[in-house]
């Protein structure tokens, strides 16, 4: 295992989300989408032209996805809405009815066009200021064209995070709450997911977020919680490569750019004190570099 100083870290916005999520990268108009879950806010840059945009969401926003043919697939606190990428949010489906103390978190297209969200018990007050989690009580479910949900995992989830899909038939996801990565045989793509086995020992700093694959099938994953790095985990959940950020809490990550050679990364300045931020006026910006891989194409929603 190395750790590697990339001078070429570029912080390429300081939008100062409260906790930026969900980075996704539409090929379609050469932007990066992403949200602000506590600023209820979905934003979109242009790159390279690196033309920002962003819209107010009606409650905190926690996941987007692209839908074919155009528009998004977006979850909130917790129901999973259609966005025309203006004003208009058309109701898809509850996932968790019966857990009025749960939200979404991570959410997902998955390779079978479906959209597929993790929950989490709710962090968040609704002025957004932080609640303490005392249980672990998330579940991974799955969204299909007609809004219905199936459950495709045990409850026993502390915080969902990270939704990748292998060539070889795996789901990659984690549990921030225990800092372990976990891998699921998919069956099928409505089976029930199987038994889970760890991706790989857990990393020493912070705690796993928001993931990516590149093109050679390894892991990027984002360390939140004073991690300040993106790990590049082999297939077989090894470490490969430690490359350090200019930003405490890396929360998620996508391969964009012209041929997809970019690597963008969104960051949270959620809980962190006053005199902190005024020194580091980059946390929570979006920032990008050039590791020397390329990323996959996005799967869009079949609605």
């Amino acid at each position: 295992m190395t750790s590697t100083k990339v001078p070429e870290v570029r912080c390429l916005l300081q939008c100062g989300d409260v906790v930026g999520e969900s980075a996704v990268w539409s090929p379609t108009d050469q932007t990066l989408y992403w949200v602000d879950i506590v600023g209820r806010r979905i934003q979109g840059l242009t790159y390279p032209a690196a033309e920002y945009r962003s819209w107010t969401t009606p409650d905190f926003v926690t996941s987007i996805g692209l839908c074919v043919g155009g528009g998004w697939i977006v979850g909130l606190r917790r129901d999973v809405f259609i966005w025309d990428g203006e004003g208009q949010f058309n109701w898809l489906a509850r996932p968790e009815p019966e857990q009025p103390r749960n939200r979404l978190n991570e959410g997902k297209v998955g390779p079978d066009g479906s959209y597929w969200v993790g929950t989490m018990q709710d962090n968040l007050a609704d002025d957004g200021t932080p609640l303490p989690i005392t249980e672990s009580t998330g579940a991974i479910y799955r969204i299909d064209r007609l809004g219905k949900v199936q459950r495709m995992t045990d409850r026993p989830i502390g915080v969902t995070n990270t939704l990748v899909w292998t060539r070889d038939g795996q789901l990659i996801t984690a549990d921030t709450l225990t800092n372990q990565i976990w891998a699921y045989q998919c069956v099928s793509e409505t089976e029930v997911l199987g038994a889970r086995t760890a991706f790989g020992a857990p990393f020493s700093r912070g705690l796993p977020d928001g993931s990516c694959l590149d093109n050679e099938g390894y892991l990027w994953n984002c360390r939140v919680a004073g991690g300040g790095c993106v790990v590049r985990f082999a297939p077989n959940g090894v470490v490969d490569r430690v490359i350090e950020l200019p930003c405490s809490w890396p929360t998620s990550c996508a391969f964009g750019g012209p041929d997809l050679s970019t690597l963008f990364v969104t960051s949270a300045r959620f809980t962190m004190a006053d005199a902190h931020l005024a020194a580091n006026p980059w946390e929570g910006g979006l920032f990008a570099l050039e590791p020397g891989e390329q990323g996959c194409a996005e799967t869009c929603w079949k609605g």
